[in-house]
């Protein structure tokens, strides 16, 4: 058994949910933060059998795309001087996944 921890970002959860829970994975949802924009992620805790994880990984990949946005960052000439926003172009979305072996199972 697997344990596929899934990080991705908030507007791709909901169909991801939806696409996994209709083929009867089992999903658990967390609410999270990243670390470079501050913005809202979302971590999924899959469990499923070894000969499940290429299905599971195909699933995220089909709803977890990477999409180009305009941000401003705040930069500064000199100390003591006004912040200036700096436009710039990053990427999101995607998925960032963990895949580890699971010891044992115990449902209660």
């Amino acid at each position: 058994m697997k344990l596929i921890i899934a990080i991705v970002q908030d507007q791709d959860a909901p169909s991801l949910v939806d696409d996994l829970t209709e083929k009867e994975f089992r999903v658990t949802k967390l609410a999270s933060t990243g670390g470079f924009l501050k913005s809202g992620n979302t971590t999924l805790l899959i469990g499923v059998e070894e000969e499940s994880v290429s299905e599971v990984i195909e699933i995220i990949e089909d709803d977890c795309k990477t999409r180009e946005i305009t941000t401003s960052l705040l930069t500064m000439s000199m100390p003591g001087d006004m912040y200036i926003p700096y436009p710039m172009e990053i990427k999101v979305g995607g998925a960032t996944l963990f895949i580890l072996d699971v010891e044992r199972l115990i449902r209660i």
